[in-house]
């Protein structure tokens, strides 16, 4: 039996341009991307192309000086028509001109008989040089998973509550099969309890409710619910010294795929969203696509901000993007560039706030979706506690506290705080309840980083 947990703390956000539940099929990207930025913790990513080198989906294209025996791998066949770096040649993209047919590098096949009785080690060797493994991600730290570490439980968060979050029963509709492969493959790795996690008020796709061998956990709340780290903090809370794993479905069915089908397998279903978007919908594509062909001829505009991601931890990529390697969908909000007067203080019903302040009179509709562009509303300013990072974080630690210890560089109150819980998303919404416009996220990430060089 698993555990029910009732969450009340945090804020859902609720943006105009849901993805209609339609899949459909374009033409192929012209380009597809592979970027290092993608994986925290990265030390140096050594390449194992040149521009001009023809790949197959599944050829290695780097790994980390740290962990050479990851492999990060082309997501379709091609040719190598660019390497991007920035400031001090650090490396940041990888391009690929897609061929029309995807050829792939071969790997053995196993049957469900030989799965039942592969060793940890033969099939962590498969994982890792055939490009799976930088699914795996490791707490504390978000980082990829250390393949020398047995953790003591492994979670996968069966639903999203991000903006617009796309719905997983349409992303991983027919994936059974190749879903409850993934999980036979992880067990091997972990003594403890693998957690897939359900929403009380979202309809649990089968992928999830047929799987066998795992513990199945029931949330409610609002957003961030829908994220692993609050997730594990309510069942299994991280201490110094121990080991989580996480992945989210998608890289468990591409677990899956590889041990039956003999190939890495990076096609995956991608939902374009936004209150910007004329047609939001789902999309059939691969890992690192170009976003081009998403929004030709889709934009109500074209002063847009394009977010490979959500709203709130996504990336910023313009319309001439790639897709991330992690996610699933494709935000299009209006670009906050345009003086507005009386700015946040104006009485309306139109703008969304946390805050019940200055005639923001969003709390009287709670249910409507609104139409929120990239504006701040302000600028970086003192550091003001109010108390309302607790309101919208579900976790028994104190995000302001913790976030002054990081500014202040106290490696000792930052772990009494609880930053061997949290990543990113877990205190997003802290940034976007901000009066003070703090960077909350990049602050997390340079406070985890120190502590990692301590």
């Amino acid at each position: 039996m698993g555990k029910f947990i009732r969450l009340k703390q945090g804020f859902d956000i609720n943006l105009a341009g849901k993805a209609a539940p339609k899949v459909s099929e374009l033409d192929p990207a012209d380009t597809f991307v592979l970027k290092p930025t993608d994986f925290h913790g990265m030390y140096i990513p050594k390449l194992l192309v040149k521009v001009g080198d023809n790949v197959k989906a599944g050829t290695p294209i780097f790994h980390d000086k740290r962990y050479d025996k990851v492999f990060h791998v082309a997501p379709v066949s091609g040719e190598i028509v660019e390497i991007n770096r920035g400031a001090k040649r650090k490396l940041l993209e990888i391009k690929i001109l897609a061929d029309k047919n995807v050829e792939f590098v071969n790997h053995k096949k196993y049957s469900v008989s030989e799965i039942a009785n592969l060793s940890v080690n033969e099939a962590r060797d498969l994982m890792l040089k055939s490009g799976v493994w930088p699914n795996l991600v490791q707490r504390p730290f978000g980082i990829m998973a250390d393949p020398e570490v047995r953790p003591k439980s492994i979670f996968i968060s069966a639903f999203d509550t991000h903006p617009l979050a796309p719905e997983y029963g349409i992303l991983f509709k027919g994936q059974d099969h190749h879903f409850q492969v993934g999980l036979d493959i992880l067990r091997k790795f972990t003594e403890g309890n693998i957690h897939i996690n359900t929403h009380t008020e979202k309809e649990i796709a089968t992928i999830f409710s047929q799987a066998k061998g795992i513990e199945m956990n029931k949330f409610s709340g609002p957003h961030p619910s829908g994220c692993v780290g609050v997730q594990i903090h309510h069942l299994d809370p991280i201490n110094k010294g121990d080991v989580v794993w996480t992945i989210n479905p998608f890289g468990v069915i591409q677990i899956g795929k590889l041990f039956t089908n003999g190939v890495f397998d990076a096609s995956k279903v991608v939902a374009v969203t936004g209150s910007e978007v004329n047609q939001p919908q789902y999309y059939k594509t691969y890992t690192g696509t170009s976003v081009k062909k998403f929004l030709a001829n889709n934009l109500k505009t074209d002063n847009v901000r394009v977010i490979s991601g959500n709203v709130l931890t996504g990336t910023s990529i313009g319309t001439e993007g790639h897709l991330g390697f992690f996610d699933h969908q494709i935000s299009v909000i209006p670009e906050g560039d345009k003086f507005e007067f009386m700015g946040w203080i104006a009485p309306t019903i139109n703008k969304l706030s946390f805050h019940r302040a200055f005639g923001l009179l969003s709390f009287l509709t709670p249910g409507k979706e609104r139409s929120l562009n990239s504006n701040m509303n302000g600028e970086p300013r003192a550091f003001v506690q109010t108390g309302i990072f607790e309101r919208v974080t579900p976790m028994d630690i104190l995000p302001t506290y913790l976030l002054k210890s990081i500014m202040a560089e106290d490696i000792d109150d930052m772990e009494a705080l609880g930053i061997y819980e949290v990543v990113e998303e877990d205190l997003a919404l802290c940034e976007f309840v901000d009066v003070s416009k703090h960077e909350v996220q990049q602050i997390l990430r340079e406070g985890i980083q120190l502590l990692q060089s301590s």
